[in-house]
């Protein structure tokens, strides 16, 4: 049995690129440092003609679901903007594979999750990405702050000094209420309340 470290290589080449060409070079890459450490390849998942800000990439989720599946026990890119959109899905995708005991190695970048300097920088990219979603938190939980001070609602007025006649007239002709809205410059459920509030005044058709 071989009992040699499994690697899984994945490449993406965008629209921009030469495709297939820039994705041999890169896979080429990969391969020669995976028979320098004596890795054996498990499988070779690329995405070619997928733009990095793409939510969807077949072979990257392919990739995804054998990692759950343990077949392997390292992930190597060409580079890091090849593998993830943005920083949130990089960390994101490093805390899934540490948690599934797989390594990450940056070809490029020369950053490998299974030494000891490799795990310093990627503590330190969790630790400024942690802080990052603490401080929009904190900002989102502030302007829920001021907004209850204030005395503020939080949700839609159900009154904006509309004219409750000219309302129950749209109404009563067999208008929505969202084209009342369009027409008043209102949305459907400011209209639906105002003409709730006000029903029993006069009758209007609320169905």
């Amino acid at each position: 049995m071989d009992k040699r470290v499994h690697v899984a290589l994945y490449c993406r080449a965008s629209s921009e690129d030469q495709k297939k060409k820039n994705v041999e070079m890169r896979l080429s890459d990969l391969r020669k440092y995976c028979e320098q450490r004596d890795f054996r390849i498990y499988k070779e998942y690329s995405d070619e003609g997928v733009l990095g800000t793409k939510d969807k990439r077949p072979t990257l989720d392919e990739l995804m679901v054998d990692a759950q599946k343990r077949r392997f026990d390292i992930v190597l890119v060409w580079r890091f903007d090849r593998f993830a959109r943005s920083s949130k899905n990089l960390i994101t995708a490093f805390e899934e594979f540490r948690h599934l005991g797989i390594d990450f190695i940056s070809y490029q970048e020369n950053i490998d999750t299974s030494s000891s300097l490799g795990k310093a920088i990627f503590a330190i990219v969790s630790a400024i990405a942690e802080l990052e979603r603490s401080i929009i938190i904190e900002r989102v939980k502030a302007g829920l702050r001021r907004r209850k001070e204030k005395s503020l609602k939080l949700g839609p007025p159900i009154n904006l000094n509309l004219d409750v006649n000219q309302l129950r007239e749209l109404r009563n002709q067999g208008l929505s209420f969202s084209k009342i809205g369009k027409v008043v410059g209102a949305c459907p459920a400011t209209i639906y309340q105002t003409l709730k509030k006000n029903v029993s005044e006069s009758p209007v058709n609320m169905g």
